[in-house]
């Protein structure tokens, strides 16, 4: 149940620098949000529903891979 919790801990620190990352450069650069950072963000906000919905995901046969395939996607 460890392994889990850590799994969604990382998810969410990955995908939030990301998101900040993107936040900080559209200040020091333009000053406002562009298309493509938009693009960006939202992308990210997609890829951590799906991640976070294949971790809550209780109709898994083999687990261990599971979760390891969700970390490589990562």
């Amino acid at each position: 149940m460890a392994n889990i919790k850590n799994l969604k801990k990382d998810i969410n620190y990955v995908l939030g620098d990301i998101i900040e990352a993107v936040y900080l450069y559209e200040l020091t650069s333009t000053g406002k949000p562009t298309t493509e950072t938009n693009a960006l963000i939202d992308e990210a906000i997609a890829a951590f529903d799906g991640l976070i919905a294949k971790v809550n995901a209780k109709n898994v046969e083999n687990k261990k891979a599971h979760f390891k395939q969700i970390n490589t996607e990562l």
